[in-house]
């Protein structure tokens, strides 16, 4: 995945065209004069595409690119409104998160997570890309092998795409990965940091408190920020409190 929102956001839309137009990468491929590996790329945000290349794989979809400007983070208000209105459980059920802690915790790894994951936890209706999680330097040979089973790829800051790097997080490389159980970035460290539990849907999270996040997390931090600006905020520990009721 790239720095890029729009290139993610573009990725996103094709894929969502393709499967409503119930094509396979390849065959979109075929049709606009490309390669698999670019659509798929394409479709992760892994590459920034050509506009060219942008206009003929939407083109083969039989639509085309309109260009619309609107105030800056309005796709993140409009997020956070609609999490607000979704009940705790479906904004959890809308990220890797239950399956990969799953993961973890069976792997014997434990592990705290922290980030917007953890505020979402806690009731913001903050989106999530990926899941932070703090896992310790001691278990980085069980880490390693965690994803190794995980089928996982680490991001390749040069090329901007997963892949081509050895996975062992005390090896040079960013500190993210995909896997199977889904997408996630690890702060290693020599121990965990405070955390308390949730319990939601028969699931236990440890978690980083929420206040702690929003210093620790200045991403976290900047959509807790508007979240609260927008005139939409409750005290989020009461709200997982009130759907758990």
């Amino acid at each position: 995945m790239t720095g890029s929102r729009l290139v993610r956001q573009v990725g996103t839309a094709l894929r969502r065209k393709r499967e409503f137009a119930q094509l396979t990468q390849a065959q979109l491929a075929l049709a606009a004069g490309t390669s698999q590996s670019t659509v798929a790329h394409v479709e992760r945000g892994s590459r920034t595409p050509s506009l060219d290349l942008v206009e003929r794989l939407f083109a083969a979809l039989g639509v085309q690119i309109r260009i619309q400007l609107e105030p800056l983070d309005a796709e993140v208000d409009a997020a956070i409104t609609a999490l607000a209105a979704t009940p705790l459980a479906e904004r959890l059920a809308e990220t890797d998160l239950g399956r990969l802690t799953r993961s973890l915790t069976t792997a014997g790894l434990a592990h705290v997570v922290e980030g917007a994951a953890a505020a979402l936890v806690q009731g913001a209706p903050v989106p999530v890309e990926l899941i932070d999680v703090a896992l310790c330097w001691a278990d980085a040979d069980r880490f390693a092998a965690w994803l190794e089973r995980g089928w996982g790829q680490r991001w390749n800051e040069r090329w901007q795409e997963y892949g081509f790097l050895p996975l062992d997080p005390r090896l040079p490389g960013a500190h993210r990965w995909t896997t199977k159980d889904g997408w996630l970035r690890a702060r290693m460290c020599d121990e965990l940091p405070d955390s308390l539990e949730v319990q939601l849907g028969g699931d236990a999270y440890r978690v980083r408190p929420l206040a702690d996040v929003e210093i620790t997390d200045e991403h976290a931090a900047r959509l807790l920020v508007r979240y609260r600006q927008r005139g939409e905020a409750v005290d989020p520990v009461a709200a997982v409190a009130d759907e758990l009721d």
